[in-house]
């Protein structure tokens, strides 16, 4: 039976215990480090460890999404990851997830690949294969072991990390934050690429921030109030895609977004940008905080180009996700190479 609005019903992430503060990166460049921290707002990023790859982020945080939603994995009959670093360029992360979360072998599983906005991508998918009944719960995850070439500006913010949103039918006891809308908005703006033989992206610097991030962002955000008839003071949580701390903030002053609107998912400057999975991360922050009937805004943006918009409203209070017990670990940048020199060319 169809249903009128999907909503997530359960949620998990995770984030690698490694990191590396921007001055470590500087200093191995022989740069400044203020310079570097004014310039992006980025005190420090995420590092996974060797033996962590894109599907070990995902696995984490999927298991952590169906342990939240209290559902048997069992039900759970679709599956669709985004990354821009699946472990192979010819075998899917979603099959193997779907395998290793024991999902129902009948799912639709498909790996995604839109730079920074595929997961929200596959939440997208997710959303209409329960609207229209064909599946009662499905799991969307944005994960990514993010590439960048040593010395490039990405290396500065390039993360690690997972996040998975479960949905179902708005009218299960078990939903959480419903689904009221979703658009995108999409063009051919080469400012981010990696080409297939390549192991590392590339960028046209004069393209990111604009046509890029701020014109994708803006128009998604606009069409996204338009389409619901909403004003940006009655949302009480929003959420943009973070690739760094300056451009979200900027958006946010366009819009006369509040710092306290932000607060919750604002998350970038000390974990980075962690590419398909930053803008969920950013949600999975403020799905422990929001409180019931308050309403998220989230744009995601995907370099070349587009931007997803979502508007949700909870349907009761947040859940504390539990403390997985890490120990946060800084480590040189030496290691930190070390940890990324198996990533293939694919």
């Amino acid at each position: 039976m169809a249903a009128s609005h999907s909503a997530i019903v359960g949620f998990g992430m995770y984030v690698p215990s490694g990191r590396i503060k921007t001055e470590e990166i500087a200093a191995h460049w022989g740069r400044d480090p203020k310079e570097i921290l004014s310039g992006l707002g980025v005190k420090e990023k995420a590092v996974a460890g060797a033996e962590e790859d894109s599907f070990t982020l995902a696995f984490e945080a999927g298991k952590l999404a169906i342990e939240t939603a209290g559902i048997q994995s069992s039900e759970i009959s679709a599956i669709y990851v985004g990354s821009e670093s699946h472990p192979y360029a010819v075998k899917p992360t979603s099959g193997m997830l779907a395998s290793a979360l024991d999902l129902h072998p009948f799912s639709f599983c498909a790996d995604l690949e839109f730079a920074c906005k595929a997961g929200t991508a596959g939440m997208q998918i997710v959303d209409a294969f329960v609207r229209s009944g064909q599946i009662t719960y499905g799991m969307a995850i944005g994960t990514d072991k993010a590439q960048s070439k040593p010395g490039d500006a990405l290396e500065y913010t390039a993360a690690a990390g997972a996040a998975a949103v479960i949905l179902g039918p708005d009218s299960s006891p078990k939903a959480l934050c419903r689904i009221e809308s979703t658009l995108s908005f999409t063009t051919d703006t080469p400012d981010f690429w990696r080409e297939a033989k390549s192991p590392y992206p590339a960028h046209a610097g004069r393209f990111t921030g604009e046509p890029g991030y701020f014109l994708h962002v803006r128009e998604a955000l606009k069409g996204m109030l338009e389409q619901a008839k909403a004003k940006i003071t009655e949302i009480d949580h929003v959420v943009l895609h973070m690739p760094n701390a300056k451009f979200p903030s900027k958006i946010a002053k366009e819009f006369k977004i509040s710092k306290e609107q932000m607060k919750a998912g604002f998350i970038v400057p000390v974990i980075g940008n962690t590419y398909s999975a930053c803008s969920l991360l950013g949600l999975a922050h403020v799905l422990q905080e929001a409180k019931k009937g308050q309403k998220i805004l989230l744009v995601s943006y995907g370099s070349g180009a587009g931007a997803d918009a979502f508007l949700l409203t909870m349907l009761r209070d947040g859940i504390a996700l539990p403390i997985n017990g890490q120990t946060i670990r800084y480590v040189s940048y030496g290691e930190y190479r070390r940890n990324y020199e198996e990533i293939p060319a694919h």
